[in-house]
């Protein structure tokens, strides 16, 4: 019997990392994971709001959080070399589609998220799969916090990137990438196994108005609180898909963190575009079909996955709770 993955997960909680952490919690109280922790970053929303959303979103789905339960902190306020950005027309000013949720019971740790990363690395050398589905600063600075953390995580799975699909925030950069290039930069270049879950892998998994009717029909709170949140993401996504629907990027990196096999990979070194007056924060491949020598470690890109096993396991897993 394979032992549960022990994840730490780094996040920017607004609506697509909610429907995420749902998803894990599901995991969770079936017993096929563990969430050793959560920290926040810049990104979709504040860290601090952020991390007060993850606070909410476990508490709903039956965890204790906190200071009693699973760790949440908050992380990096900023980039590491330019301003900072948030994603407030995709996610609301409170990150969960404006539905102003009440405050959750537990409060984030003191310890910072990237101290945690090391913390928890040290402590439990060779188990760890940091999750990451925001911008890598808190990854970045743990990197430099740690010259050893490299060898004591046991995977990094990222969403982020973006290779033949276009750009989600300039023509060519995702979001995540380019909130913080040198962050994420630092995180391909480091020597530990990183699996990158780009555009190219997240977008042909959009949920559409059937899956959205489906988890409308169900009365739980659980099942009421993903709809509603879900309502704010799909008006803002509609415009993109040309039709009513929504991309839950981070819950496919997520499933791919726990089961690998629903995707489809090719290893490559990835580069981040950092001085690009049209392409910063683009991340770059060697494609050719006799591509040249790198001297860094190669990166598990995803290029496809099972859509329909995707969207049906996440479907049931916020049913579930």
């Amino acid at each position: 019997m394979t032992k549960a993955p022990v994840l730490l997960f780094d996040c920017d909680t607004g609506i697509d990392d909610a429907l995420t952490l749902l998803y894990l919690a599901s995991l969770v109280r079936a017993g096929e994971a563990e969430l050793a922790g959560v920290g926040t970053v810049h990104g979709n929303i504040d860290p601090l709001t952020g991390a007060l959303n993850t606070l909410r979103v476990l508490e709903a789905a039956g965890m204790e959080a906190g200071e009693k339960g699973v760790p949440v902190a908050v992380g990096a306020a900023r980039p590491m070399a330019q301003d900072v950005h948030y994603a407030l027309d995709w996610h609301g000013r409170d990150g969960l589609g404006d539905t102003n949720p009440p405050d959750p019971a537990g409060r984030p740790v003191a310890e910072p998220a990237a101290a945690q990363i090391v913390r928890l690395a040290r402590e439990r050398p060779g188990e760890l799969t940091l999750l990451a589905t925001g911008p890598l600063t808190n990854l970045g600075a743990a990197l430099l916090l740690d010259e050893e953390l490299p060898a004591l995580v046991r995977e990094v799975v990222v969403m982020g990137g973006a290779f033949g699909h276009p750009g989600n925030i300039t023509t060519h950069a995702e979001a995540n990438i380019w909130h913080d290039p040198e962050a994420a930069d630092l995180v391909f270049a480091a020597d530990w196994p990183v699996v990158l879950v780009p555009l190219d892998a997240t977008h042909p998994t959009a949920v559409h108005d059937d899956w959205l009717d489906r988890l409308a029909a169900h009365d739980s709170p659980v099942a009421r609180f993903a709809a509603r949140i879900l309502e704010f993401y799909a008006d803002a996504y509609t415009p993109t898909l040309r039709r009513r629907g929504a991309v839950i990027h981070d819950a496919l990196a997520a499933m791919l963190a726990v089961d690998p096999g629903l995707g489809e990979y090719v290893q490559r070194p990835v580069r981040v575009e950092l001085r690009g007056e049209l392409t910063r924060g683009t991340t770059v491949w060697d494609a050719r079909s006799l591509p040249a020598d790198d001297t860094r470690r190669p990166v598990k890109v995803a290029v496809g996955s099972d859509v329909r096993a995707f969207q049906e396991r996440l479907l049931a897993a916020v049913l579930s709770l």
